[in-house]
């Protein structure tokens, strides 16, 4: 009988212990920090990288997260070259982040081949079914999920607008990124470009840069070859670079369209396309979800419903241009 109360002693004294530990283990996870791996094109010691962590970190704000306080950013710059993103995503990896954020198309891709595991969550992306980023946008069935700034479906429409506010162009130079996306979206981009610029009457001049050294020479071949305007395709290095783009058409006098309006605000002439900064806000919705235990795999691709058609009258008036009363009165913005 004694040994029968020492053992039921030791059992109630283990049970008591087990609940009080229960409790305990739970809050230490519950106190877990979690750990955000972020993939830029850009630094943020520079404009357009602060802006984009300054946006994405304002999404978190409004869920509740705060840097440093409930939440840690490993922040990974490409310095505005998109071949750097293996290494970094492999970085990222390698520490064992809860989530990786990629900022564009190529950051994850570069993120894709190194991880089937950690969550990624990308804030803008050109196609991500022709580029192999997810099966379906309503089901993107892996680790992947995320924002589409339809990239590809808006260049001609970019194209019919700097047609009907240049109405007497007949040359259009397009300045492109290879690498801007998947080899098949890039590829397709320009193909449906060229059929919209026949339709339009208009003859097109591509232009590729693959790095920034690429600029000068670029904008060469459009003054040789006489081109009347220039349509910039998106990529996150012509985002990144988008003032000296800017300056450089200024210096050809091309009047220019953009698929993003920090251009505009830094005197492009015109822009179309879903806010970058927005979707970046977005994106942080994602990431509350997958830590609150959602899957990837199970968070459809958001796309984009709003369009910003900003025009710059300054600049319209620095090239000698007067702008149609029928394109302004369909513009989101005028900048004068």
């Amino acid at each position: 009988m004694k040994l029968y109360r020492l053992r039921l002693g030791a059992l109630i004294v283990a049970l008591a212990l087990g609940i009080l530990a229960a409790p305990l283990a739970d809050a230490q996870q519950a106190g877990k920090v979690p750990r955000i791996g972020m993939l830029l094109i850009t630094s943020p010691e520079f404009p357009t990288g602060r802006a984009a962590r300054d946006a994405f970190r304002q999404g978190l704000r409004d869920l509740g997260y705060v840097e440093g306080k409930n939440i840690v950013i490993e922040y990974r710059s490409a310095e505005g070259r998109v071949e750097r993103f293996p290494a970094l995503a492999a970085e990222l990896a390698r520490l064992k982040v809860d989530v990786i954020v990629a900022g564009s198309t190529p950051a994850a891709l570069a993120a894709k081949h190194v991880t089937t595991t950690i969550p990624i969550v990308v804030a803008v992306m050109h196609d991500p079914v022709r580029d192999g980023l997810v099966q379906s946008l309503a089901r993107p069935g892996g680790n992947i999920t995320g924002l589409t700034l339809l990239g590809p479906e808006l260049v001609p429409k970019r194209l019919q607008l700097l047609k009907e506010a240049v109405p007497g162009v007949s040359r259009v130079a397009a300045l492109w990124h290879p690498a801007a996306g998947g080899e098949r979206t890039m590829r397709d981009m320009v193909k449906e470009m060229e059929v919209a610029a026949r339709t339009l009457g208009v003859q097109l001049q591509v232009l590729e840069a693959r790095s920034p050294n690429d600029f000068d020479r670029a904008f060469s071949a459009m003054t040789r070859e006489r081109a009347d305007a220039l349509i910039v395709l998106p990529s996150p290095m012509f985002y990144a670079e988008h003032k000296r783009i800017v300056d450089l058409a200024a210096n050809s006098r091309l009047p220019a369209i953009y698929g993003f309006r920090e251009a505009v605000d830094a005197g492009g002439l015109m822009a179309y396309g879903a806010s970058i900064l927005d979707l970046l806000r977005r994106a942080a919705t994602y990431v509350d979800k997958i830590l609150k235990g959602a899957k990837p795999a199970d968070l459809p691709v958001e796309q984009p419903t709003k369009f910003e058609f900003i025009i710059n009258l300054k600049t319209a008036k620095t090239l000698g241009l007067t702008i149609p009363q029928s394109v302004l009165i369909r513009a989101d913005q005028v900048i004068e």
